[in-house]
């Protein structure tokens, strides 16, 4: 984009974003791999806000991004030091594990692993190592349980419903009479 005027540049991201949101999911990673950001195979993001480092973010197999999720490769604090370091900026990579989901408005913060099998929940801000199989959430993000533990709770759950195979009508009238709605 190029920038100068402020509602013009407001619409042109607007736009940008929206037209990311109801593209294919193969060419929203197209576009993202030819940002640098990396991602392996299998994985769904709905989200474009990989940071102004976008190479410096590794995504692994089977990873599903919610919508409205922020990757920061940058620490903004340095401005804090900028007349006494003019010149000074802070970065860090993000990995985030294969078979791993991260829910609606999370942000992940520079120098974060988040290992494989994590739920992590919408909402958190997540800095630094998360463990292989761990479940996640809040702001500082903290782990809640296992992932195995999860699995057990959500099988158990009398709203977990096998609708993932069903046409879309199917599936809300299927969800209405379960809820008597």
């Amino acid at each position: 984009f190029v920038f100068g005027n402020r509602k013009r540049d407001k619409v042109k991201i607007l736009y940008w974003e929206l037209s990311f949101l109801i593209a294919d999911n193969n060419l929203r990673i197209k576009l993202l791999r030819r940002r640098g950001v990396k991602i392996g195979k299998d994985c769904y993001i709905m989200t474009n806000n990989f940071s102004t480092e976008p190479y410096l973010i590794e995504i692994g197999d089977h990873v599903a991004i919610a919508t409205y999720t922020q990757f920061i490769t940058h620490d903004g604090s340095v401005w804090v030091y900028r007349q006494e370091m003019p010149d000074i900026d802070v970065f860090g990579k993000i990995k985030i594990g294969d078979n791993t989901v991260i829910g609606l408005r999370c942000i992940i913060l520079p120098n974060t692993i988040i290992g494989k099998n994590c739920i992590i929940g919408a909402g958190s801000v997540v800095r630094g190592r998360i463990p292989d199989n761990s479940v996640v959430m809040g702001n500082p993000a903290k782990i809640v349980m296992k992932t195995e533990i999860m699995k057990k709770l959500s099988l158990m759950n009398k709203n977990a419903l096998k609708t993932k195979l069903m046409k879309r009508s199917e599936k809300d009238a299927y969800i209405k009479k379960h809820f008597n709605v």
